[in-house]
């Protein structure tokens, strides 16, 4: 039996349709644009497999930024965050890759403003009484002043990205308080440090939800991976190179850092 003409020329048309679906294939999005902003927790301080361009940025392909970046394929990829970096620093030199395209951005930074590095070297070289007053005097500059230098930066992003996700992640405990027995420092500097942190992360959280961005929340994924847990996410003291003291190693980004970025991208 013969079609009829218009019957053949839709039966030609679907069957090109085929064809060209079968040749082109599954179509594949590419992701939003994503600009990885912050300190050493977000550039991979610690995770090895270090950028050489980054130098002392210390920017790793294990870093959460990377990873995130490598399973998604945005359509572009700015990795600004560098180690060491304080508010100020985000601020005055890693925006440049934002823009009204930006898709997603992530973010962690304020444990510098508050005297990071000083507070474990203070904590590793003292006395008990000495590292407790020493993060004392860090929770004060934490709800006191680090607000303040969290709404400029905030402020800064969605300026210059006004359509993007922003996605703030925090700091995770650093030791595993449940622990009865851990080679290092004491007990009481322990828990100094990890009420420090609960410190930092509750009032990180509260500017970005005032900011409405997102916060994700990496003790959970760290809690049983913390210093004197036996399956730590966390360098302790490193002799060379000592940059890599108290950071995540690359499981503590691909399997504390990331599942958090993943749950809230």
């Amino acid at each position: 039996m013969r079609l009829t003409r218009p019957l053949a020329a839709l039966a030609a048309l679907a069957l090109a349709l085929l064809a060209a679906l079968v040749l082109s294939g599954p179509a594949h999005a590419a992701g939003p644009a994503y600009v990885a902003l912050g300190d050493s927790y977000s550039a991979g301080n610690g995770a090895g497999n270090y950028i050489s361009s980054s130098g002392d940025c210390h920017r790793s392909n294990s870093a959460y930024p990377a990873l995130w970046a490598g399973a998604h394929s945005p359509s572009s990829f700015t990795f600004a965050a560098c180690s060491g970096a304080v508010t100020s620093d985000v601020t005055g030199s890693q925006l440049g890759g934002l823009n009204s395209s930006t898709g997603l951005v992530t973010v962690t930074i304020g444990g510098n403003d508050a005297g990071f590095s000083d507070v474990m070297t203070t904590c590793v070289t003292g006395s008990d009484s000495t590292c407790v007053n020493r993060v004392s005097q860090a929770e004060t500059f934490v709800r006191t002043t680090l607000p303040g230098r969290l709404d400029t930066v905030y402020n800064a992003i969605r300026a210059k990205a006004p359509n993007a996700r922003v996605v703030v992640l925090g700091y995770p405990d650093m030791y595993d308080l449940s622990a009865w027995f851990c080679v290092g420092l004491s007990s009481t500097k322990h828990q100094k440090i990890d009420e420090a942190a609960d410190v930092l992360d509750t009032t990180t959280a509260s500017v970005a939800a005032a900011h409405g961005f997102v916060f994700g929340d990496v003790r959970p994924t760290f809690h049983g991976h913390e210093l004197c847990s036996g399956d730590a996410y966390l360098h302790s003291l490193v002799i060379s190179p000592s940059w890599e003291s108290y950071h995540p190693t690359a499981s503590g980004h691909s399997a504390g850092y990331l599942p958090v970025l993943n749950a809230n991208a």
